[in-house]
């Protein structure tokens, strides 16, 4: 059965930082859906590139997924003030399931207080407030935890959310696919 993975957008949201790593877990047999978290089902990006989701995030049950991803972007600023995201973060943690922060995502986890004791990395723009960010590594994995520093390393870490979910020979098979 298809792992899948629930993909929160708003306004806001880094392109690059959501579409790579969709593609690749898409590429890999990951059954992604996109969310918007606000009324419409039409979201633009911090580029000006409008996204069509797949969903809203009110139509969708948060329990079905096996890993919760964030993008990053100047939809952060939104999302880390959003109820509804902090308590979908809280529950996935508390599953044991896994979850993924890219950029400036990890601000979104330190909202919800889940970055306590963790190993993680973001955006240098953060590190005012993330105090324990591994500026040197471009993606950090602590146990169900996975987050990446920004648009830079997008590809590392869609690929690293394809190994978790998929294992490490498909992670190398759409790899090799892509060229990367």
């Amino acid at each position: 059965m298809s792992k899948r993975v629930l993909c929160l957008i708003t306004d806001g949201f880094e392109e690059i930082e959501t579409i790579t790593p969709v593609d690749l877990l898409r590429r890999g047999g990951v059954e992604v859906i996109i969310t918007s978290m606000g009324e419409g089902i039409h979201v633009t990006g911090r580029s000006g590139i409008t996204m069509h989701a797949d969903a809203k995030f009110a139509e969708v049950d948060v329990s079905t997924f096996d890993l919760l991803f964030i993008p990053g972007g100047p939809q952060v600023a939104a999302l880390r003030v959003d109820a509804r995201v902090l308590t979908t973060a809280r529950i996935f943690a508390s599953a044991g399931k896994a979850i993924a922060a890219i950029c400036a995502a990890p601000l979104v986890l330190h909202e919800a207080g889940l970055l306590n004791g963790k190993a993680y990395t973001a955006h240098d723009s953060t590190y005012s407030e993330l105090l324990d960010a591994k500026p040197d590594q471009r993606v950090v994995m602590d146990g169900n935890l996975i987050t990446s520093r920004g648009v830079g390393t997008a590809l590392d870490f869609g690929l690293t959310l394809l190994a978790y979910l998929s294992g490490a020979e498909e992670s190398a098979r759409v790899a090799k696919a892509i060229m990367a």
